[in-house]
């Protein structure tokens, strides 16, 4: 069975869909504040010409999510399936990002393990690569059991090499 990088997941907090280019607007509103981007490889992301890159980038990738919170129904955020190999049995999961009021509440937890639940259904690792300088999603991902595996540097849309740390949860 081929891997369904977009099916529609949903938890007790969340439900992950697919995006969809009318969904900027929305996914643009969760994204705008500069205090989410200020750890991250592309600090300006807040801004609507490069986040209208981004979004590019998400619906080009063909795995993007937007997530939604179930009580507001309230787009909240984005995620994303990339770089599948059924060959090498792994898929990233990253370019995630949460508006700030649903920081530190379980919301990344439940998305990020319903996305996990998801991979493993076809694959025996996820990994994620985070920037050097992300020390708040360096430790999400360690509070949800991941362990960092290696570095990597990534090109950013401008083309320069950023270190990235590279961290994955492997299927029990």
């Amino acid at each position: 069975m081929p891997f369904d990088l977009q099916p529609t997941l949903k938890g007790r907090l969340v439900s992950l869909r697919p995006m969809h280019s009318d969904d900027f607007d929305a996914v643009y509103e969760a994204a705008a504040d500069p205090l989410i981007w200020e750890q991250h490889p592309e600090p300006l992301r807040y801004r609507r010409e490069v986040f209208q890159k981004f979004l590019d980038g998400a619906m080009e990738s063909g795995g993007a999510f937007v997530v939604i919170d179930l009580e507001s129904s309230k787009v909240i955020g984005s995620s994303r399936f990339y770089n599948y190999s059924a060959e090498r049995q792994e898929v990233a999961i990253g370019y995630t990002f949460l508006a700030r009021e649903y920081w530190g509440r379980g919301y990344n937890r439940e998305m990020k393990t319903l996305m996990i639940e998801h991979a493993f259904r076809f694959v025996e690792r996820v990994f994620f690569e985070v920037g050097a300088n992300n020390r708040r999603s360096q430790k999400a991902l360690q509070n949800i059991g991941a362990t960092l595996c290696g570095t990597a540097n990534l090109a950013a849309l401008d083309g320069a090499l950023n270190p990235h740390l590279v961290f994955e949860i492997k299927r029990p």
